[in-house]
């Protein structure tokens, strides 16, 4: 029993950060494609910040494990695009976009607790600032994640705009086969060294910003 009570204090800071990266990230998606003009979006529901209308069961488990996962995809119709090809792309960026600025966010955040109290803090900011570091963590790690070319990630999407039609149409056959190729990937850590990789740098780079604005 003693995994549980260790895993516990853990999940009051994963839990709260995982709805709210995944909410943010979905909403962006929602938000970019209804703003390019495509109605689906608001019509399936998806333009909202309610985490519920966009968890995805294992996706969401892979985010509490190893805090690299997805959510449930926002259907859009890019017949509303001007430009389909470029309206696809930027829809599809906009989630990672969005979990990348909450990061910053979060680590804007830390610094300013830091610059505040000089390190003694209490309780309820200890958990303010160990909800910011998670936070930051799973929407660096979210963003990350899904930026890989495998569907449906949002990194496919991106690919459709660089391959011919006929070549980005073959690829996407084997859609159906993308969760379960996610969860080896996970599982095998294959993708470990380099999403950490990405993840300590970008952090790294967002700590940066916090010392210079707060002079820490």
């Amino acid at each position: 029993m003693r995994w549980i009570t260790n895993l516990i204090p853990t999940l009051i800071y994963t839990v709260p950060a995982v709805l709210i990266a995944i909410s943010l990230h979905e909403f962006a998606h929602g938000w970019a494609s209804w703003k390019l003009g495509d109605p689906t979006p608001r019509a399936t529901g998806r333009l909202s910040l309610n985490p519920l209308r966009h968890l995805d069961p294992i996706g969401t488990l892979c985010l509490l494990v190893f805090h690299f996962g997805w959510a449930k995809p926002v259907m859009v119709d890019p017949r509303y695009y001007k430009n389909r090809k470029r309206g696809m792309v930027l829809t599809a960026l906009a989630g990672p976009g969005m979990n990348f600025l909450i990061s910053l966010v979060c680590t804007l955040g830390m610094g300013l607790i830091l610059r505040l109290t000089g390190g003694y803090v209490g309780a309820v900011v200890r958990y303010i600032y160990y909800l910011l570091f998670y936070t930051s963590a799973i929407s660096t790690g979210l963003g990350l994640f899904n930026l890989i070319p495998v569907p449906p990630l949002d990194g496919s999407k991106v690919l459709g705009a660089v391959l011919p039609e006929d070549k980005y149409f073959g690829y996407m056959r084997y859609e159906r086969y993308g969760a379960l190729i996610m969860m080896v990937l996970l599982f095998t850590g294959v993708l470990d060294q380099p999403l950490a990789f990405l993840s300590d740098g970008l952090s790294d780079f967002f700590w940066l910003i916090a010392e210079a604005v707060f002079r820490l």
